[in-house]
């Protein structure tokens, strides 16, 4: 009416859902991102596809699996995110008819809005994410969603990526950097020795 002045709209609150083949790989690829969106009242949901099993040299799979999902815990908890995982073996995954089902019902339970997953030419565990991220954004059994990419430890785990679209991380990489440091299992310090000039070059 006349003489009012107008709200702006509120935004819409987004479902996004990050993949990944283990624990570390979303929170290394992409965890500046996450917490921008969960700063801003987004909801995120960190699906692992395995429990990063085979990770830690001496340790049984049980064993590896319950350390590695503690640190997935609190490495969500800083970045605001929920965790989940898909069930899947670290270095023995699979992609078949019954996985394809498996994952898409997983993502159609959280109805994102948009996904992101590995870059397809990487390691094996990241290639089966990203095959089986790809198969439900195709074949969605709930909405459809957006799909982008995130790389990890660019040249040696993630090659030949061409990013289209760039996050500003500026106000949001230490809480990437935490959450890199809660995986104690993975010798953190190597890890951000990678990510941290990868995040400094794309930065440029």
């Amino acid at each position: 009416a006349d003489g009012e002045e107008s709200k702006p709209e509120a935004k819409k609150k987004l479902k996004v859902v990050v993949t990944g083949g283990h624990p570390d790989d979303p929170e290394t690829g992409c965890g500046g991102t996450i917490a921008r969106y969960t700063q801003q009242g987004h909801d995120v949901v960190i699906l692992y596809l395995t429990r990063g099993e085979a990770g830690i040299g001496g340790k049984t799979h049980e064993e590896a699996a319950a350390i590695r999902t503690e640190e997935s815990e609190r490495a969500c908890l800083i970045l605001g995110a929920s965790p989940k995982f898909a069930g899947q073996i670290d270095s023995n995954t699979e992609v078949n008819l019954q996985r394809y089902e498996e994952f898409n019902d997983l993502l159609a339970e959280e109805s994102p809005d948009l996904v992101f997953t590995h870059w397809p030419i990487c390691e094996r565990d990241h290639r089966e994410t990203y095959m089986l991220t790809y198969q439900a954004w195709k074949y969605p059994k709930s909405k459809p969603f957006e799909l982008y990419f995130y790389e990890v430890a660019s040249g040696l785990q993630t090659m030949h990526f061409w990013p289209t679209h760039y996050v500003d991380i500026t106000s949001t990489e230490h809480r990437k950097r935490a959450a890199t440091y809660e995986h104690k299992s993975q010798n953190p310090e190597f890890l951000y020795s990678l990510h941290g000039p990868m995040n400094e070059f794309r930065g440029m």
